[in-house]
């Protein structure tokens, strides 16, 4: 009997589940509805005195289906712990004022879409800032408290080719047509996009109209900083006349908040964002580089000093890409955080370029899949608040200082984890088959492992193919690993955290010599002893769904695949997708006119008549990143093979299958469901 379920089959059998759910979480092992009972703490932000830390505490609500986030506040020496904001609407965005007396957020409370909100600390009293048509973003407070800054869409008049007659009077006609002139004119996850251009307002904070700062058609916003003096306001911009066609290409602007006047500050080829002046007011800090057209660029923290306006590099010798940067009580110092073999590190970085690293347990924020995360905060003297994870604990809240012991301060998921057998996660390194690599990942194995025993193995691939998985906990490496699946995760060259040179291994050869990572990796866990070798197989998404199409592509050697929200056809997804600059402009080297070759030779559909792997096909109906046409192209040319294969379409779903939680133990369960038809159950 099979465990394979559709789509449906497994939502309704999620709904009668529910009625014996309490039941279930008696269990000691891990299990699909444990989804809903995770909690995962986010955005940490420590008040100016450092004395406590709110921060967004997210969860499932199982009724909804969906993600629910509620503001907590704890003391940071651990007591205090409880809601500052909760219910069943969702709050986000905590930021506290420069004098701790209050805290600006965002919500959607009240039946209204997302509005900017003011707590007042010491009597829990909230007002209503804003009346917005659009949901505001980076909301940043002046240094007098007197005012806050963000940023947010401001539609413009649509373009039309002609004027339509007029329909008479109770006529029923259709919709009317919409007309696009746009390279970018839609986004996984926000579907087609409404014409217009993000712009900065500022908003008194005891209440009034909005004002807006910039103006032209132009995007503005990411990351506000305002001057210690309250006199203008930093912000990343991409004025640039070509802007539609080169989007990384922004600079650093300043804007005078009572004249709007609008300053350049910076004009190298390439992002520059993230602006954080420094408490004297006399440095602007801030992240970018110089592009050079690779696929991967190590993001690189600056310094720019007004006076002067020279700009020097702070991180020249790191050769890892910096997160985020923020000062650290001081003019003199600065927190990064990186990712450092697949570690999130925070780390003290000073004018001299010279880095420290405090801590490499930050992460845990996203939980399906295992990949690098996490955030942090400062405080006026220097101490910290940051995410802590483990690859058996989601993210708790943790504080810290420089040359001081670190607290965690939660334990959200002790209740339910606590008295689970979860696997447990080994990190390994094996050497490629293909050039001088040593290569990094983790072994997950089933809770009741047993040496003497012969597993089956599951390869899970990561996406991007520009980031990379850690030791962090993974809902669906879990259930996998449950399932009676020893599970690796890798980060193959292509992965960041590893440098440069070893990200750009794949720099227009991708996918390429990252397969033979990949089968290296399982060769070695092989030769522990333990894995069933003719029980092997292999599942990944986005940039992992490529390669696991181009795995089966070249070897037989898998007993069956699970290909989620892949690109099949590079030709098809350059020019489909919502990153067409992206892929055409840094993964190729010519447009696919000019050299379909090149795109034909790195598609896995090349490669289909090769197949002799069954093959399952995932992807949302709504994906606009890898769009489900690839899928359904391979799918189509696997059935015209006769090889064996499904196709699951997650309805609603954009390339984030998995956000919702029933999806996500939808995914795990029809993976699973398909790799059951080819297991060994006699291992």
């Amino acid at each position: 009997m099979t465990r394979f379920n559709s789509v449906f089959v497994g939502l309704c059998a999620l709904f009668f589940s529910t009625v014996t759910l309490g039941d279930n979480h008696h269990a000691s092992q891990f299990i699909n509805t444990d989804v809903f009972e995770l909690e995962v703490a986010a955005d940490p932000q420590i008040s100016p005195d450092g004395s406590q830390v709110v921060y967004v505490r997210n969860s499932n609500d199982i009724m909804t289906d969906r993600a629910r986030a509620n503001l907590w506040i704890i003391n940071t020496d651990g007591s205090e712990h409880r809601p500052l904001l909760s219910g069943t609407d969702t709050y986000s965005s905590p930021r506290w004022s420069p004098d701790g007396t209050r805290l600006a957020y965002i919500s959607s409370a009240e039946g209204r879409g997302p509005e900017l909100f003011v707590r007042w600390m010491d009597s829990g009293q909230t007002a209503l800032l804003s009346n917005l048509e659009h949901p505001p973003s980076g909301i940043a407070w002046s240094n007098d408290g007197e005012q806050i800054a963000f940023s947010m869409l401001v539609e413009s008049e649509p373009v039309t080719l002609t004027t339509s007659p007029d329909k008479p009077e109770g006529a029923e006609w259709a919709p009317g047509v919409t007309v696009i002139d746009e390279l970018t004119y839609r986004a996984d996850g926000r579907g087609y996009l409404e014409r217009g251009y993000s712009h900065v307002f500022v908003i008194p904070t005891e209440g009034g109209t909005p004002r807006q700062i910039t103006s032209g058609e132009f995007n503005h916003g990411g990351r506000l900083s305002w001057s210690p003096d309250n006199e203008v306001i930093v912000l990343s911009a991409n004025r640039n006349a070509d802007w539609r066609y080169r989007n990384r290409n922004s600079d650093l602007w300043s804007v005078n908040v009572s004249s709007s006047e609008m300053t350049q500050l910076t004009s190298r080829n390439g992002p520059d964002y993230a602006p954080a002046f420094s408490p004297d007011g006399s440095r602007i800090a801030f992240l970018g580089y110089e592009d050079e057209y690779l696929g991967y660029q190590n993001v690189e923290a600056s310094m720019l000093e007004i006076d002067s306006g020279s700009i020097s590099l702070l991180t020249e010798t790191l050769d890892r890409s910096v997160i985020s940067l923020d000062w650290a009580g001081s003019s003199s110092s600065l927190l990064i955080s990186y990712d450092d073999f697949g570690e999130r590190n925070l780390a003290s970085l000073d004018m001299e370029g010279n880095s420290q690293s405090m801590l490499s347990d930050m992460g845990g924020v996203g939980i399906s899949r295992p990949y690098t995360s996490g955030s942090y905060s400062v405080a006026n003297d220097g101490s910290y608040a940051y995410t802590a994870s483990s690859t058996l604990q989601p993210a708790d809240v943790a504080v810290g200082r420089r040359g001081e012991g670190i607290s965690k301060l939660t334990a959200l998921n002790e209740d339910l984890l606590g008295h689970k057998q979860l696997g447990s996660v080994e990190k390994i390194s094996w050497r490629s088959s293909v050039g001088d690599y040593d290569v990094y990942g983790w072994m997950v194995m089933p809770p009741d492992f047993d040496p003497a025993r012969k597993y089956p193995l599951l390869l899970e691939i990561h996406g991007g193919p520009f980031t990379a998985y850690g030791p962090y906990f993974s809902t669906e490496v879990q259930l996998y690993a449950a399932a009676g699946y020893i599970v690796l995760y890798t980060n193959p060259r292509g992965s960041t955290s590893y440098g440069s040179q070893f990200s750009n291994e794949i720099h227009h050869n991708y996918p390429g010599q990252d397969y033979d990572d990949l089968m290296s990796g399982v060769d070695s866990v092989i030769d522990r002893g333990f894995i069933d070798e003719d029980q092997l197989f292999v599942t990944g998404g986005s940039g992992g769904g490529v390669l696991s199409a181009w795995i089966v592509g070249n070897t037989d050697r898998f007993a069956a695949a699970a290909v989620a929200k892949p690109v099949i056809n590079w030709i098809s997804h350059a020019l489909y997708s919502d990153i067409p600059e992206g892929v055409t402009r840094y993964w190729f080297e010519k447009m696919p006119w000019e050299d379909p070759d090149e795109y034909w030779r790195r598609s896995p559909l090349s490669l289909v008549g090769d197949v002799s792997t069954p093959t399952l096909l995932l992807t949302g109906e709504a994906d606009h990143r890898t769009p489900i046409a690839e899928s359904e192209q391979f799918y189509q040319a696997l059935k015209l093979r006769e090889i064996d294969t499904m196709l699951v379409r997650v309805p609603e779903a954009s390339h984030g299958i998995a956000e919702r939680p029933s999806q996500q133990i939808a995914k795990v369960d029809n993976i699973l469901g398909w790799f059951e038809r080819y297991r060994n159950q006699d291992e």
